[in-house]
């Protein structure tokens, strides 16, 4: 299988792509693994289990036990899955309270379904569904199995690959969260996606677009042309540029109704100095020091921090965007499940690569494409 990386979009998000709540109450315990020896599991799937906190080498590749299924669950053959920056954030400790270890971790999934609960109604056996499993709430998507509460699951949009519906969905459910939910972002607003060239970003782009907004985005100029094919109106090279400024000249010193924050450091604080009157800002991105938000006090400004739940109801609205040509992922590398550290090293030093969207992991296959590193 060849896969071609993305290096513009096609007719048309997430952590970071991060989340935060979910719409039960989870249980941290339930993430630690069974192994095959279990006598109340069955047949074993190969996994990439998180054996310690720490680097990448972290990860084995095991034989380990399939669950059984209740009634109100279905049984998925992952065909696909992601990489995300909470993986790494859960890999290195960031969250340790909440995945005792062994765990297998992972939050994006698509595949088909192989087996149902005894009082699911709403698929059956043969459905190519997508989702997000339980966050902090049981085993994750770096397996060739996985359990999933129906509740959670949507159907495959039908003219994506696997691999491109895997990188659609914590993104795809954090910028919905993000734009439509907090932001309530509208038709003919200005937003500011910081970062328009990553994972996230790249959602958030043609999500906005697709609402009717004027999106401006942050990216280097190497990337300024890809972004504008994503549907962005204008683009500021952060590396040469002080958006504020950029975003001053451009919006003729009115500002944005929306900044989208998706890259943490100071942007959560000089946001605000981009900002209309009354406008907003919506971050995906841990708060690690204490933040000065006068400037935000100063323009009536609402903030609003987004960890983003998993529902069918998201999955079904990216679903309609998707299938009407209004929103594709972008994936930016894809390696096999054998490889998932390399995966990781990949992501967290994206820097270091010539690396747009997402990290994309082939479950069911070998496939291997890879953006050049950049000297």
């Amino acid at each position: 299988m060849k896969v071609a990386l993305s290096n513009r979009a096609s007719p048309e998000k997430v952590a970071p792509d991060r989340a935060r709540d979910t719409e039960r109450t989870a249980r941290p315990s339930a993430s630690r693994i069974q192994h095959h020896d279990d006598t109340d599991m069955t047949d074993p799937m190969k996994a990439v289990v998180l054996a310690r906190f720490g680097g990448t080498d972290a990860f084995e590749l095991r034989d380990v036990s399939v669950p059984r299924v209740e009634p109100r669950q279905v049984r998925v053959r992952v065909h696909a899955t992601a990489v995300n920056p909470l993986d790494y954030q859960i890999r290195r400790g960031d969250y340790a309270n909440h995945v005792p270890l062994p765990a297998i971790i992972g939050h994006d999934i698509s595949g088909v379904i192989e087996e149902v609960g005894s009082h699911v109604t709403e698929f059956r056996a043969g459905d190519a569904v997508y989702y997000t499993p339980r966050i902090f709430g049981g085993p994750g998507s770096y397996a060739e199995q996985h359990i999933a509460d129906v509740d959670l699951v949507g159907q495959k949009p039908e003219n994506l690959s696997h691999l491109e519906a895997a990188s659609l969905t914590l993104v795809g459910g954090t910028v919905w969260e993000s734009l439509v939910r907090r932001a309530q972002l509208t038709v003919g607003e200005t937003i500011l996606v910081h970062g328009g060239a990553g994972g996230v970003g790249t959602i958030a782009i043609q999500i906005a677009k697709a609402i009717g907004a004027r999106v401006i985005t942050t990216a280097k100029a190497g990337d300024h042309e890809f972004v504008r094919c994503l549907g962005a109106d204008a683009a500021i090279d952060f590396t040469s540029a002080d958006y504020v400024d950029a975003v001053a000249e451009m919006t003729r010193g009115k500002g944005v109704d929306v900044v989208f924050d998706t890259i943490g450091g100071d942007t959560l604080t000089r946001s605000p100095a981009t900002l209309a009157d009354f406008g907003r800002v919506v971050s995906i991105v841990d708060i690690a020091q204490p933040q000065n938000l006068i400037e935000a006090w100063g323009r009536n400004a609402a903030y609003h921090f987004v960890f983003t739940r998993q529902n069918r109801g998201k999955l079904d609205a990216l679903t309609t965007l998707v299938e009407r040509g209004l929103v594709k992922p972008v994936i930016g590398a894809v390696l096999p499940l054998a490889r998932m550290g390399e995966a990781h090293e990949l992501l967290e030093n994206r820097r270091s690569y010539a690396l747009r969207g997402k990290v994309a992991i082939d479950v069911a296959g070998e496939t291997v494409a890879l953006p050049p590193r950049i000297s």
